[in-house]
C-alpha cells in the first residue's frame, strides 16, 4: 500500500478544489476536506466541474439511489445554488453517476475524474454518505455557482456501527422543526443514531394513546424561579405552564423523516428511576406506601429525585403497555429504558415492596431492578427488538440480551464486554456535550470543560479490552442533556463543532486520525455551518482573551470561585422571554474572587447581581451549604480585601433594592485605597437557600 502523505491545510484546500499544480496531483494517499476523514484516499489528475448541467444519473427503478442523489441535489441548491436534475440511466461526460456494487450498507467508493464522478455504492446509507463526501469536496471554498472538484479516488466505510447523538427533550422541548434540522445536521456528518431522551423527572414528552394523561399532565410543569411564577396566564389567573409533547402523528413523521437520511431513532423510556412526572399523571405507579413519595405536580427541580416506580404487576404491565405504543411508533431494533440513578430510599421504606422482595426470593434492591428491567427485556425481545440501558443495569445481573450504555466512565462497557454483552460508549464528560467547551466559555452548564480536543482524542476501545471483547464495543455518543439548554440555538452552540469530532471518533479507524490535520479539515466544515446557519461556539477554536483589566466588566466565568464543590453556569430565571444573564457558582459555597485588583487611591466597585431558583435535588448534601448570616431581612453582598472572604468586610453593599427585581441588579460602593494589586473575595449573606443570589460581572471604575 502507498504509504499515507500528510498534507498542510493550504496544499490539502489546493488539491481538493482543483488549484494545485500539476505536479501535486500524485497518485500519493492524501487527506481530503472531509469529516470524518475517509478510510482512503488517493488523489488524480485533473478536475471535473459541477455546474447547473451536471446531470445525477441513477440506475432504473433504484428508488434508494434515486433518494441519495435527490437528497445531493438538494445540498448544492441549499449551499451553492445550484440546480441539478436527477434522471434514469444517462451516461457521458460530465455526470454524476450513482451504481451498485458489492459493498456493506454504509460503505461507498466515489470517484472523481475530469469526465464527471461515480458513487459506487451497497445500499441507501453508501450512496447517501458518498453524496455527502462529494458536496463537501464541492464546498471546501465557500461561495455560488459551479464548482472545481481535483480528481480523486475515495474507498470508505465506518468504523462503528453505531455513530450516535442523544438530545434531551424532556427537560427542555423543542420543536418538531428544529429536531428534524437536528437530523439533518448529524446526517452530515454521518452519524446514524438519533438517541431521544423522552421522559424524565420534568416532563413525559410522548403520547401515549392507552394513558393520555402521561402528557395531559405529565408534559406541563411551571419553572422555578419568581420569573415564572409572576407569569400569569390570563385565562386561569395561574402561573403559565411551560412545556409540550410529541404527538405520534409527528413523531411517525420524524421517523420517516430520519429515515431518508438513515438515521434510526432510538427512543428512550426512564425506568425505575427519573419517574417524577409519570407519577404525577399517574399516582398509583408510585411507591404510595413510602413516606413523601407523592408527586403532586410536575417538578422544576434539576439533579436526581428520590421518585420511583413501584414493581406491583399492574404497573409492569402498564409499561408494557406503553412500550407496545413506543415499539409501533419506532421501527428500530433498539429500544431504550433508562435504569440510570434509581435511588433505592423508596422501596427500602416501602413495606409493600419489602414484601415484594421476600415473595421473590430477591436479596437486595438491585436485583428488584434487575428483575423489572428483565421483564420489559421479555416483552421487547417477544417483538424482535432488544433492550439498552444506561450502565446501571449491570447492577444487580444484567438481563441476557441486554446493551449497554456505559455513561460512567468506560468501566460499564468494558464489564459488559467481559460479560458477552454488546455496548456503546457514551461516557462523561467527554462525550457528556453540556459540559463547558473551553475555561472561557460563558455559557450555561458544567464548569467541567470537554473541548474539541478532548472530544477528538477519545478512544472508544480501551486497553484494557481483548481484541475480542473490544468487539462488544458496536460504537461511541455523545449525549446533550439540556437541564441548562433552555433555547434551541443553545442546543446548536454546545453541539458544534464537538459532533464534528464525535463523527471521526465514530467512522474514521484510529490509527487515521490526527489533531493538527482534522483542525485544517474543520475550517470549510465551519464554512459550510455558516452557509446552512447551524450555530458554533467559537470559544475552543481561537486564542482564550485576555482577563478584562480596569474599568472592564468581567464575568463570574472569568472570575475565581473560593471551591469546586458543585459549580454550575445557570441561567437567571428571568426576564420571562429575552436574553439572561448567566451566574457561574459553586452552589455549595457561594463565594468569588476578583484577582489582582488595582485599589490605589481607592476605586469604585461596581456589582452587577441576580436571584437564581435553589432547584436542585442534591439530598442531604444541602445541610452542607455554607452561607454567611446576614444583618437584614433582605441580605447583603459582603466585598472582602483578599482571597478569603473572613473578618471584616471593606465593603457591604444591602440586597433590598436588588431584592424586588428578578432580573439582574447593579450595585455600586467605594473601596478602600490599598497599595498594589490585592484580591477580592465577595460572598452574600442571606436567610435561606432560594433564591441563590450570584454574581453577573464586576467592573472596579476609576479614582474617587
Amino acid at each position: 500500500m502507498t504509504p499515507i502523505v500528510r498534507t498542510t491545510a493550504a496544499a490539502l484546500l489546493a488539491l481538493c478544489v482543483g488549484l494545485a499544480p500539476a505536479h501535486a496531483q500524485t497518485q500519493a494517499q492524501t487527506q481530503a476536506p472531509i469529516i470524518p476523514e475517509p478510510q482512503s484516499v488517493r488523489a488524480g489528475s485533473g478536475v471535473f466541474t459541477l455546474e447547473n448541467a451536471t446531470v445525477l444519473s441513477v440506475p432504473a427503478g433504484d428508488a434508494e439511489a434515486r433518494r441519495a442523489a435527490t437528497y445531493f441535489a438538494d445540498l448544492m441548491k441549499r449551499t451553492r445554488g445550484l440546480d441539478l436534475a436527477v434522471r434514469e440511466g444517462v451516461a457521458g461526460a460530465g455526470v454524476i453517476a450513482l451504481r451498485r456494487a458489492d459493498k456493506a450498507q454504509d460503505a461507498y467508493g466515489l470517484s472523481v475524474t475530469d469526465q464527471g464522478a461515480t458513487i459506487t455504492a451497497g445500499g441507501f446509507g453508501g450512496f447517501l454518505y458518498g453524496g455527502i463526501s462529494l458536496w463537501q469536496l464541492a464546498t471546501a471554498e465557500a461561495g455560488q455557482g459551479p464548482a472545481r472538484i481535483a480528481a480523486v479516488a475515495i474507498e470508505d466505510a465506518p468504523r462503528f456501527g453505531w455513530r450516535g447523538l442523544m438530545l434531551d427533550s424532556a427537560r427542555h422541548f423543542q420543536s418538531p422543526e428544529f429536531i428534524k434540522g437536528f437530523i439533518d445536521w448529524m446526517a452530515l456528518h454521518k452519524l446514524n443514531v438519533f438517541h431521544w431522551h423522552l421522559t424524565d423527572d420534568q416532563a413525559w414528552r410522548l403520547e401515549i394513546k392507552r394513558h393520555p394523561r402521561l402528557t395531559e399532565v405529565g408534559a406541563w410543569r411551571v419553572e422555578a424561579g419568581a420569573g415564572p411564577h409572576a407569569d400569569l396566564d390570563p385565562a386561569t389567573g395561574q402561573p403559565r405552564l411551560y412545556g409540550g409533547f410529541y404527538t405520534q402523528e409527528t413523531v411517525r413523521d420524524i421517523v420517516a423523516y430520519a429515515a431518508a437520511r438513515n438515521i434510526t431513532i432510538v427512543p428512550e423510556v426512564d425506568v425505575p428511576g427519573h419517574a417524577s412526572a409519570a407519577v404525577a399523571a399517574y399516582p398509583e405507579l408510585g411507591v404510595t406506601d413510602a413516606p413523601g413519595a407523592a408527586v403532586p405536580a410536575v417538578p422544576a427541580d434539576w439533579g436526581v429525585y428520590p421518585t420511583l416506580f413501584n414493581t406491583e404487576e399492574s404497573t409492569i404491565a402498564f409499561f408494557e403497555q406503553v412500550f407496545d405504543e413506543v415499539m409501533d411508533l419506532f421501527p428500530g431494533e433498539y429500544v431504550h429504558v433508562g435504569g440510570d440513578e434509581a435511588v433505592k430510599d423508596q422501596w427500602k421504606a416501602s413495606p409493600r415492596t419489602q414484601a415484594r422482595m421476600r415473595e421473590l426470593g430477591l436479596a437486595n434492591e438491585e436485583e428488584l431492578q434487575s428483575r423489572f428491567i428483565g421483564r420489559l427485556e421479555k416483552h421487547l425481545n417477544a417483538r424482535g427488538r432488544r433492550l439498552i440501558g444506561w450502565d446501571e443495569i449491570l447492577e444487580g445481573g444484567l438481563a441476557p440480551n441486554a446493551t449497554v450504555m456505559s455513561w460512567r466512565g468506560v468501566d460499564g462497557a468494558i464489564e459488559a464486554a467481559r460479560l458477552g454483552h454488546d455496548a456503546v460508549m457514551t461516557p462523561g464528560p467527554v462525550l457528556y456535550f453540556d459540559y463547558r467547551q473551553s475555561p472561557t466559555d460563558g455559557a450555561p452548564g458544567r464548569k467541567i470543560v470537554s473541548s474539541l480536543e478532548d472530544v477528538y482524542r477519545f478512544d472508544p476501545t480501551p486497553d484494557e479490552l481483548t481484541p475480542e471483547q473490544a468487539q462488544r464495543v458496536i460504537g461511541v455518543q455523545a449525549n446533550i442533556f439540556t437541564e441548562h439548554m433552555r433555547t434551541e440555538d443553545r442546543v446548536e452552540y454546545m453541539a458544534f463543532p464537538r459532533v464534528a469530532a464525535l463523527a471521526e471518533v465514530a467512522w474514521t479507524a484510529h490509527d487515521r486520525m490526527d489533531w493538527d490535520a482534522f483542525r485544517a479539515r474543520l475550517e470549510p466544515q465551519l464554512a459550510r455551518y455558516r452557509t446552512l446557519g447551524i450555530d458554533y461556539a467559537t470559544s475552543g477554536l481561537e486564542p482564550a482573551p485576555p482577563v478584562p483589566g480596569e474599568g472592564e466588566r468581567r464575568y463570574s466565568h472569568q472570575l475565581t470561585t473560593c471551591s469546586d464543590g458543585l459549580v454550575l453556569s445557570l441561567i437567571d430565571d428571568a426576564p420571562v422571554s429575552g436574553d439572561r444573564s448567566v451566574f457561574m457558582m459553586d452552589i455549595m459555597n457561594p463565594c468569588w474572587t476578583y484577582e489582582g485588583a488595582d485599589l490605589s487611591g481607592g476605586k469604585r466597585i461596581e456589582v452587577a447581581v441576580g436571584q437564581v431558583p435553589f432547584n436542585f435535588q442534591i439530598g442531604a448534601a444541602r445541610d452542607n451549604i455554607r452561607l454567611a448570616t446576614p444583618a437584614t431581612p433582605e441580605g447583603e453582598l459582603k466585598v472582602f480585601v483578599g482571597k478569603a472572604c473572613d473578618g471584616q468586610p471593606a465593603l457591604v453593599l444591602p440586597l433590598k433594592a436588588a431584592s424586588a427585581d428578578p432580573g439582574v441588579t447593579v450595585l455600586s460602593g467605594d473601596l478602600p485605597a490599598r497599595d498594589g494589586r490585592t484580591d477580592l473575595c465577595l460572598r452574600f449573606a442571606q436567610q435561606g437557600l432560594d433564591p441563590m443570589w450570584g454574581v453577573d460581572w464586576v467592573r472596579i471604575g476609576g479614582a474617587q
